[in-house]
């Protein structure tokens, strides 16, 4: 595993980031070990987190798994704030308050007393961003995180909340923004990219195998088992099963074919190589998946190849 600096900061991560959203729901305690063992032996370090995954059962069973194998001191948990589940409904909630009861919760079940980075996981239109940043300072100010991030902003979100906290007696950075980002979604590239690159900090990408649509599965139909054919995810997935987006994943298998690897994993290696990428977050539902995309590590992708991509999903929009 490669590991790279987050942004300007001293906080360094693997490339790779074992996602956990489905831990507790789809991944069950088993499936769930098996996946945090395959990703610490291939020198994993990050690991993406929320009290809101698994339906609220994902952090206190990451948590169990962290205390049982004794890993805390390799992981670097990265966890968030911000969705909470009232009346059977996600809603957003950005106020002091539930920020810092989510972190208090957060801490709990994970069997830990810090954060090594805590992220908003989505901006609240309806509280102020100084009540939702400043819930970011007290958290670091108490010994509870250590670096802070965000996630989900556009670039002028992203550039206000740094210079808001750069303002402050303390000056504490941001150090991370997590957005979607792969070769179906280049939307960053127009202002979050650039914003980041400015005020210094890492981007952690979320989907970077496009909802599932650059692993290939979807190349000859929408199989029974997964994501796409499942009620409330099927319009997630189906807004890349475009015949723009289609020619993407075709480009990725012609590559993959010469360069006699599966075509996630050069799509997750072209985004590895993108500017300001700290980790691409890969979550999944089997370890054998897991094991797929961990191996893109050993992919370089040759320069011709890497533009081709480029300009066949610029031309997909």
């Amino acid at each position: 595993m490669q590991y790279r600096r987050v942004g300007r900061s001293g906080l360094t991560v693997s490339r790779l980031a074992l996602g956990t959203m489905n831990f507790g729901g789809t991944v069950d305690s088993y499936e769930a070990q098996d996946q945090l063992t395959t990703f610490l032996d291939a020198g994993g370090t990050l690991v993406d987190t929320a009290p809101i995954y698994g339906d609220g059962a994902c952090e206190e069973l990451l948590g169990t798994l962290i205390s049982k194998n004794g890993v805390r001191d390799r992981l670097v948990l990265a966890g968030k704030a911000g969705f909470v589940r009232r009346g059977g409904q996600t809603v957003r909630d950005g106020s002091r308050g539930n920020l810092l009861d989510q972190l208090d919760l957060s801490l709990r079940q994970l069997g830990t007393d810090h954060l090594d980075l805590w992220q908003i996981h989505t901006p609240d239109p309806d509280v102020p961003i100084e009540e939702t940043l400043g819930a970011l300072e007290h958290a670091v100010r108490t010994g509870r995180v250590r670096y802070v991030g965000i996630s989900n902003y556009t670039g002028w979100q992203t550039a206000i909340a740094q210079t808001w906290l750069a303002g402050r007696a303390d000056t504490i950075p941001l150090v991370s923004t997590q957005v979607e980002y792969s070769l179906v979604n280049r939307d960053p590239e127009d202002e979050v990219v650039p914003a980041a690159a400015h005020l210094g900090m890492g981007l952690l990408a979320w989907s970077p195998l496009g909802r599932g649509v650059l692993s290939g599965k979807y190349r000859a139909g929408i199989p029974g088992d997964s994501r796409a054919a499942t009620p409330g995810w099927d319009a997630f997935v189906g807004e890349y099963l475009t015949p723009g987006k289609a020619g993407v994943v075709e480009a990725l298998a012609r590559a993959s074919e010469g360069l006699g690897v599966t075509i996630a994993h050069v799509a997750l290696a072209w985004l590895l190589e993108r500017p300001q990428v700290s980790a691409a977050i890969v979550g999944a539902r089997t370890t054998s998946q897991l094991q797929e995309n961990l191996a893109a590590e050993d992919v370089e992708l040759p320069a011709e190849i890497h533009q081709a991509l480029d300009d066949v999903s610029e031309a997909a929009g």
